[in-house]
């Protein structure tokens, strides 16, 4: 069965040692920040998630590092190891036709199975946990306990939260990941970049004169929804939906108390209000996963018009900054989930991995089955066009016998198999809204590397050496008598 809630995915950490609780008193202001952060980098076997059951200031108990290992995040997903999406996304986006009256049969029911996970209507119920206390005129974000996570931000951030608003025109919903900064008890300032769906109904609600956009920020519920108000979907594709399709059955929805929107149900703090479009205060410093402080920005206002909640909520959070932290898995579970999209578009695609180093958009390693000249480039420029894939900097291409999964076999193939004279592809175009480097904001140098063995048509009229490997048989003996050299 899948995850109802938050609480229910602590209960399935802590049954398998991967929760770990803490009663001693701790603040909101740094201190849960270098716990949790000195807890994600440390050994593999105390990295756990948190849940500070005394905050100060607070009565609400704070969760953290509830997505920090590879492990936690698969389970958050519903599967054993995050390689499972990727397999069973691919099975359900396989075009083949099936072989015989039994594939057609198993396809028919994958499909529907799909089609029921999302949801052929809205799931609503009208008593929903989220909702057992009602905030309206008394509505404040005073209580919770919200981090200020580095000595420099410019105040306390929600990190972990659901925004979800409407578009002005067509009313499809989007759910975005979106830090935001409270200003005071009822104004909170919502950080969507310029590339990101809610920035696009800011622009949309300027363009139709809209005052203002109805706006529900929601903290908890299912994991799975959850992580993927992160996900980088295309345009007007639900998030719930996703998390629909990975957690088996629909996301179940509560109207919200006033604004015209619905808020998962299961979640365990909701904060109602709106967003005018035409309001903007500086934003920042916030201390981001670049490991460097954002600079000060101007960003749309959140007015808090109600607040609904558990009885005993939790309120969940995560911490950004010099790499590795919890964002690397909730970024691999991206990387593990879209790599079958990739292969619908370039299907010479073995593998890619954005690893932490890269911050996500900063390298992307691809491994690939060539078969002609230019194919490296081909796909670089095809990766360049893909969704948010447009602000990866640097992409290395390697052969497809290269595992991009290990940093050094990479490098190695890189900085071998490339002459910088030949093999490199300069441009300009898109790159992140936190890119620091870049010249001008949110656009700047990118390359491409093409790190394959080179054809005779790509320049290469030398040949190109073979690689080393040891004879099978040879491997096959030395393995047999492996337990009996005592080595």
């Amino acid at each position: 069965m899948p995850l109802q809630d938050l609480r229910e995915f602590l209960d399935l950490l802590e049954s398998r040692g991967q929760l770990a609780r803490v009663r001693h008193p701790v603040s909101a202001d740094l201190e849960i920040t270098e716990i949790a952060d000195r807890v994600s980098k440390g050994p593999t076997e105390n990295n756990r998630a948190l849940l500070f059951e005394q905050v100060e200031g607070s009565t609400v108990p704070v969760a953290i590092n509830l997505f920090g290992s590879a492990q936690r995040m698969a389970w958050a997903l519903g599967v054993e190891d995050l390689d499972e999406l990727g397999r069973k996304l691919a099975g359900l986006l396989d075009l083949r036709l099936p072989e015989g009256l039994g594939g057609a049969l198993n396809r028919g029911q994958e499909l529907l199975g799909a089609l029921r996970s999302i949801g052929l209507g809205p799931s609503k119920t009208r008593r929903a946990p989220v909702q057992q206390i009602v905030e309206r005129q008394e509505a404040t974000l005073a209580g919770l306990p919200i981090l200020r996570c580095w000595p420099k931000d410019g105040g306390r951030f929600i990190t972990l939260p659901q925004v979800i608003t409407r578009d002005p025109v067509t009313g499809i919903r989007n759910v975005g990941l979106y830090r935001l900064q409270v200003v005071d008890d009822k104004r909170l300032l919502v950080h969507w970049q310029r590339h990101k769906g809610g920035a696009e109904h800011e622009r949309r609600a300027r363009e139709e004169k809209r005052p203002a956009i109805p706006a529900a920020i929601v903290l908890g519920g299912d994991p799975a929804a959850m992580w993927c108000a992160s996900a980088p979907l295309p345009p007007d594709i639900d998030e719930y939906l996703l998390a629909g399709w990975i957690r088996g059955r629909p996301v179940e929805f509560v109207d919200c108390v006033s604004q015209p929107l619905e808020a998962p149900a299961h979640a365990e703090i909701v904060l109602e209000g709106w967003i005018d479009p035409d309001e903007h205060l500086p934003e920042g410093p916030f201390g981001d996963h670049t490991g460097y402080y954002t600079p000060v920005e101007p960003f749309p206002v959140f007015h808090l018009t109600a607040v609904t909640r558990r009885a005993d909520a939790i309120y969940p959070t995560t911490i950004v900054g010099v790499p590795p932290m919890e964002d690397v898995w909730m970024g691999k579970a991206t990387e593990r989930l879209f790599l079958p999209l990739m292969r619908i578009f370039l299907p010479e695609i073995v593998d890619v991995c954005m690893p932490a180093q890269g911050i996500f958009h900063n390298l992307v390693l691809v491994s690939i089955r060539k078969r002609y000249p230019g194919q490296a480039r081909k796909v670089i420029h095809g990766l360049w066009g893909l969704g948010l894939l447009m602000l990866a900097k640097a992409i290395v291409v390697v052969d497809d016998w290269v595992d991009v999964q290990d940093l050094g076999q990479a490098a190695w193939q890189a900085l071998g198999n490339t002459d910088w004279a030949r093999d490199i592809v300069l441009s300009q175009g898109p790159v992140d809204h936190l890119d620091h480097a870049a010249a001008q904001h949110s656009f700047g140098g990118k390359i491409g590397i093409d790190a394959t063995a080179k054809l005779p048509e790509e320049g290469s009229p030398r040949g190109w050496p073979e690689r080393i490997e040891m004879d099978p048989s040879v491997k096959a003996r030395v393995e047999a008598l492996w337990t009996e050299l005592g080595l």
